[in-house]
């Protein structure tokens, strides 16, 4: 699983990994929808249907330090989950590491 991980974790790009229920999926959906992103260059993975969820979630844990969705990566960094996005947004950093790594409009 760690491939298909790698291959959405990319510079330039910001990738949520997601449950459609999860209500910290959403507030870090939420929070990132006010954003115009370049097109191609931001996406919501929803892993609840795929047959290797768990494998992505134990793999997403070895390379962040937790399993729970959504992981919410700027680039190849992960910034952490809803609340941590939320955070950043209301700090004002987070429209800055968007704009650093070049994914918005």
């Amino acid at each position: 699983m760690a491939e298909f991980v790698k291959a959405q974790i990319k510079d330039g790009k910001g990738v949520v990994f997601c449950k459609p229920t999860c209500s910290y999926c959403i507030l870090a959906k939420d929070v990132l929808s006010k954003y115009k992103f370049k097109a191609g260059h931001f996406e919501l993975i929803d892993i609840s249907a795929r047959a290797d969820m768990g494998s992505i979630q134990d793999y997403l844990q070895q390379i962040t330090g937790a399993r729970t969705v959504p992981r919410v990566f700027i680039g190849e960094d992960c910034v952490g989950g809803g609340s941590d996005v939320e955070g950043l947004d209301r700090s004002g950093k987070l429209e800055g590491m968007l704009q650093a790594i070049g994914c918005l409009q």
